[in-house]
């Protein structure tokens, strides 16, 4: 039954499913994995870097962590390719927001922009959808740090931590089990920490600082990569936080940074398999 109706993005099935979107969908779970966490002082994202050949030449910019504009930057799982057209549509759209108006454009509209576009994909025929998921970070003076995940069929949704790509169900299961802290005090301002709701109205999520999410990062890119041993040139670690004036700085640890943060989350885990 599926095959009548699996040509089209424009025809339902008798079911109810666009079974292109779905296909996109399903291609993006075979991609690299990426993984995006908030901070109390910032935003960590982190992606699985594939090498498909020894004799490529180094890449000169990064291909999985791309800026959008001083105040937000994405992560990319899927067809590069097909990311490199909605990422210079946000950056048009976020340039003109700000020659417009004289001030940066809040992240969620962004976001809503680029999903509004990829959408537009899914609904006319002779097209066919984006293979490509997003992760944005972003920061505003009105709602401060912010995360959200897109996927080809133009949906978004705003995340505390999130996992897209292969294995994306193990890391979403690792990031629920360690991310953050409860408290059961209500008191306000607890040990200086942020501290967010949650679904328990006795208890509040304390968020990690960076380093922390740094760490949560690669140990999640350790449960869902592939290979055996994990090294530096195999995954990418980035960072969003802000100056001492308040901007916006965007970071993409050097290799011996990234070596620094495994070799500390190989030791915290050394050390809990010995208790």
């Amino acid at each position: 039954m599926a095959r009548r109706y699996d040509s089209s993005t424009t025809t339902f099935s008798p079911e109810g499913r666009l079974h292109q979107v779905e296909y996109a969908i399903e291609a993006i779970n075979n991609a690299g994995t990426c993984v995006g966490i908030l901070a109390k002082d910032g935003i960590v994202m982190a992606s699985e870097k594939r090498v498909t050949s020894g004799l490529l030449a180094p890449a000169k910019t990064s291909e999985k962590t791309y800026k959008l504009s001083q105040h937000s930057a994405c992560n990319v799982a899927g067809l590069t390719a097909d990311a490199n057209i909605l990422i210079d549509q946000a950056r048009l759209r976020a340039g003109r927001y700000e020659y417009q108006y004289c001030e940066p454009i809040p992240i969620e509209q962004l976001v809503e922009h680029v999903c509004n576009y990829k959408q537009a994909y899914t609904q006319y025929g002779g097209l066919r959808p984006f293979g490509v998921a997003f992760l944005f970070a972003g920061y505003d003076e009105h709602y401060g740090f912010q995360l959200y995940q897109s996927d080809p069929s133009g949906n978004y949704s705003g995340w505390k931590a999130t996992v897209i790509g292969a294995n994306n169900q193990a890391g979403k299961s690792l990031l629920k089990n360690e991310y953050g802290s409860q408290e059961e005090d209500t008191e306000e301002g607890k040990d200086g920490g942020e501290e967010m709701k949650t679904g328990d109205a006795d208890k509040k999520l304390i968020l990690p600082d960076v380093q922390e999410a740094l760490r949560l990062a690669v140990k999640v890119l350790n449960k869902t990569m592939d290979a055996t041993a994990t090294s530096p040139d195999k995954m990418e670690l980035f960072s969003m936080t802000l100056d001492t004036n308040g901007n916006c700085k965007h970071t993409i640890l050097s290799s011996d940074e990234t070596k620094e943060v495994m070799d500390s989350v190989d030791a915290e885990t050394a050390a809990a398999g010995d208790m």
